[in-house]
């Protein structure tokens, strides 16, 4: 599985990069709503190209299911154990469950626990041992304000992979 992951994160880079170099702009500057739009579209399309098949979730949330899980997909309440990586739009890697937890997996509540919508919402289309690529608009995640570390509208990748859930009658 972590292998799928490493790959995954490769995968992310190598399209990050294939498009990043045409609109990036070398002045570190924040992102307006209109170029985070341009850059998620260009995004999508890059992903699109490669074969990939991408999905939506009712919010927003655009989704690629890189390996399919087995089992009841992840429903409100449910205790989740998952691993991710999390990465700006420009393949920046910003954050990371191996940094924060010595098994490198993450527990917590869905929708209970203090997410960001997009989390809470892509959550629900995984089932245990699926691994799924989110690309969550920033109206989904930290929005117009931004927050620690990361810059008002920005489009936030994450590669996650569901090891268990648990439902509250257990």
């Amino acid at each position: 599985m972590k292998i799928k992951i490493v790959n995954n994160v490769i995968l992310i880079t190598i399209l990050t990069l294939i498009f990043s170099s045409c609109l990036k702009n070398e002045d570190e500057k924040e992102y307006t709503a209109a170029e985070e739009i341009q850059l998620r579209e260009a995004y999508l399309d890059a992903l699109i190209e490669n074969g990939k098949d991408i999905d939506t979730t009712a919010s927003g949330v655009y989704y690629v299911i890189r390996e399919e899980g087995e089992g009841p997909f992840a429903q409100s309440g449910d205790t989740l154990t998952v691993a991710y990586a999390g990465y700006f739009i420009d393949g920046t890697l910003f954050d990371a469950s191996q940094y924060h937890y010595e098994d490198g997996k993450y527990e917590f509540v869905l929708d209970v626990s203090s997410l960001i919508q997009g989390w809470n919402d892509g959550m629900k289309v995984m089932n245990e041992g699926s691994v799924v690529e989110f690309i969550i608009p920033s109206e989904l995640a930290y929005g117009y304000k931004g927050e620690r570390g990361v810059p008002p509208y920005q489009t936030l990748l994450f590669v996650i992979e569901l090891f268990d859930i648990k439902s509250p009658q257990n």
